[in-house]
Parts: C-alpha cells; structure tokens; sequence
C-alpha cells in the first residue's frame, strides 16, 4: 500500500507509525556514522546539544513530559550503543597533559636528558655490588659503580662551568 492508495483518515496515523518507527534507526545510523569520522568527544557534545534540545522544546500535549522522558531514553540508550559499537572511532589521547614539564622537542637535548637520566638510575634493579676479599693487610679503598659514575658526572659539571 503506497502513500496515494491510503485511506485520508489514516494518514496521521501511518505517518506517526513510521516516524516512530523509522526515526530511531535514522538517529542511530547518522550517530554512527558521525562516531567513525568524529570520535566520541564530538558524540559527547552531540549528545548534550539533544539532551538540551529534547529538554528546553514546549510540547503541546497532555503526556509531554513522559515523551520528553521517552526521548531523552532513545538519546542515551542510541549513544551508548553507538560508543559500544566496534566500529566507532576512539579519540587519541591528549599528550599535551601528559608531557613532562622542561621536556624538550630538540633530539639533542633529549638525549642528553635520557642519558642524565640512565646515569642517575643506574643500576636500577640490580642488587648493590658488595665485594669482600680473603687476603689479609687491611682493607682497600675500593670504588664501586656508583662512585665510578658519581665523579663523571662532577667532572662533567666542573668541566661544564669552566667552559662557559
């Protein structure tokens, strides 16, 4: 039966039949889609702005507020599939908020501040080096790793003053 074939008295019936019929789908499949190109930050703000408008809208009915109700359902349950949906597109995560402060974008100081960083952690999870000798005479100054990396790093800062 085609639009043109349907009795005049049932035309505002079969219109409302298929809004309410056709009209999640179209909601669901335009979010969707908005979801694989925008992101889940632009689903977000989607979602507030039909929240406010469901909300804010005079509906001239006596049931108005549990439409209201019953549209706002249909808002948060279609977004949360949506967001569900494998195919949605996930925002990349903010560096900015996660960059170490004074971290430098120049490869030259980075790698004078990994390399500072190394030597400061060094040795990290290995057990402190203890050595212990059989011959007797008395106890030898013995230098360990830390010590060793210690006085390069003072002759560096010495050496670094001097020059500048």
């Amino acid at each position: 039966m085609s639009l043109h074939t349907l009795h005049p008295d049932r035309v505002d019936e079969t219109r409302m039949q298929a809004y309410s019929t056709f009209g999640p789908l179209l909601i669901h499949s335009v979010i969707q889609k908005l979801a694989r190109c925008q992101g889940m930050r632009e689903l977000d703000k989607v979602e507030q702005s039909l929240l406010r408008l469901v909300e804010e809208t005079d509906v001239a009915a006596p049931q108005a507020e549990a439409m209201k109700e019953f549209a706002i359902e249909l808002v948060v349950s279609t977004l949360r599939n949506v967001r569900e949906h494998p195919d949605a597109k996930q925002d990349l995560e903010e560096i900015d908020g996660r960059r170490t402060e004074g971290r430098s974008e120049n490869p030259e100081t980075l790698e004078e501040q990994l390399q500072s960083g190394l030597e400061d952690s060094f040795p990290a999870s290995d057990p402190p080096a203890v050595v212990s000798t059989s011959i007797t005479g008395g106890s030898k100054n013995i230098v360990g790793t830390d010590e060793v990396l210690h006085r390069k790093k003072e002759a560096r800062r010495r050496q670094s003053k001097t020059a500048s």
